[in-house]
């Protein structure tokens, strides 16, 4: 491991026996520090149990740091309230993969090599055409990056530093383009080329929205809003889908095949679909009036009802990218002229209320980033089905820059979680003739 060893030890002794162990304690450069417990199972026969990892660190990293209790998101060591009001989600970009902001000559040319790796194999567009045009957006994504393997030859050695590089910016360039095709293929519209003389967010908006009948501007208000959105959801240190993406790579599959498991995993409406259960909640709720009927449901335990959008695995405080989106929210609804959103005014009341019970309270519910961002989406035109799609767009940085971190690390070895065996014990096999 990276992290630095410290005099400190834990010692681990099993009752009953004269077994003891002594665990290195290893600092971080913030947080807490953590014991190496691979001595464990050499010295007194032991794992750890720990499902869903809540404790166990799996890995060491120096992309992305979470403070739940105070409510901290650093990337890099910048917070992400200066990143997402002051920097760009490319110049985001170029800091996880590189670990420094770039100065003006390395930020264009970083800019430049990504865009121009937007366009895809004129033959992928044939792979549209074998799904039904109901299909989840979410289903082509997988398939169609997982596909970028058979297309790309020339990226797949993982071991050479060149193969990694140009693989990282055909990601990052490619996968809005093929989210934005997934989306025309949906409404049955011609596909949109991407547009190299366009900014990032612009160029998915543009791809998104327009139609070869007429010309298309993208606003610059909802271009910003868009970036702003990617940064916030750019990545988020060791979640499910970048958990994936690492266990995927860890056995040295490529770096398509990661990514693409890492979608798979970001489907879940626990994870990425959280915005859209959001909206969903909403339309359930139907009116500011039928608020306070809402939360007393979720607070019946014998009900089904769900707050969703209130509460995080890992923020045990205010969202830090909560804040940011809803200012983002209130400019995008300004800038659209919407003043009377019926969603916006649930929301409102919603938060309103859930911050102010003693229930919700005591159990640290407050708003996360997805509570506000299915607004947004939804104020842009952007329909539900492609919020999910929209996350996996902004957090392929952080995907690849976790993949490449782990491939550059000499201590990485093939993901092999343990687990506590409750099955039945050994026993023979009884022919069918014999069993009663």
């Amino acid at each position: 491991m990276s992290g630095q060893a410290t005099p400190g030890t834990v010692t681990v002794t099993m009752d009953g026996t004269n077994k003891s162990t002594k665990l290195q304690l290893i600092d971080g450069t913030i947080g807490p520090q953590v014991a190496d417990i691979r001595k464990l199972y050499s010295d007194l026969g032991i794992f750890t149990y720990d499902p869903g990892y809540g404790g166990t660190a799996a890995c060491d990293s120096k992309i992305t740091y979470i403070d739940g209790d105070e409510g901290i998101l650093l990337h890099r060591g910048y917070p992400i309230e200066q990143l997402a009001t002051q920097s760009s989600f490319l110049e985001v970009a170029y800091l996880m993969l590189n670990g420094e902001l770039p100065n003006a000559a390395q930020k264009a040319d970083f800019d430049a090599g990504v865009m121009r790796h937007t366009m895809v194999h004129e033959q992928m567009r044939s792979f549209f055409q074998g799904f039904r045009r109901d299909a989840h957006p979410m289903a082509v994504m997988c398939g169609v990056v997982g596909a970028m393997s058979a297309f790309y030859h020339d990226s797949l050695d993982i071991n050479n530093p060149e193969h990694r590089r140009i693989s990282a910016f055909r990601l990052i360039a490619k996968v809005p383009t093929i989210a934005a095709m997934a989306y025309k293929y949906s409404v049955g519209q011609p596909f949109v080329y991407p547009r190299n003389d366009l900014g990032y967010a612009e160029n998915f908006l543009y791809m998104m929205n327009a139609v070869p009948a007429e010309p298309y501007h993208v606003n610059p208000i909802l271009a910003r809003a868009m970036d702003r959105i990617l940064i916030l959801h750019a990545d988020h240190e060791q979640n499910a889908s970048t958990s994936t993406v690492r266990l995927a790579g860890s056995t040295g599959a490529n770096p398509f095949a990661c990514i693409a498991a890492g979608i798979a995993s970001l489907w879940g409406p626990a994870h990425g679909g959280a915005n859209e259960a959001v909206l969903k909640m909403l339309a359930e709720i139907g009116s500011v009036e039928n608020v306070k009927h809402f939360l007393d449901q979720v607070k019946d335990k014998n009900s089904h009802s769900r707050l969703m959008g209130f509460g995080h695995r890992v923020y045990k405080n205010f969202d830090p990218r909560a804040k940011i989106m809803q200012q983002t929210c209130h400019e995008v609804l300004g800038e659209l002229g919407i003043k009377n959103e019926p969603l916006l005014d649930l929301a409102v009341e919603l938060e309103r209320i859930a911050l102010s019970d003693d229930y919700f309270i005591a159990r640290k519910l407050y708003p996360n980033v997805d509570f506000y961002s299915g607004i947004i989406l939804k104020a842009m035109g952007i329909p539900t089905s492609m919020f999910t799609v929209l996350f996996a767009v902004a957090r392929t940085v952080g995907w690849v820059s976790q993949w490449m971190e782990m491939i550059e690390d000499p201590s990485q070895r093939i993901g092999r979680p343990r687990q506590v065996y409750t099955g039945s014990p050994q026993r023979d096999f009884v022919p069918a003739s014999q069993r009663g």
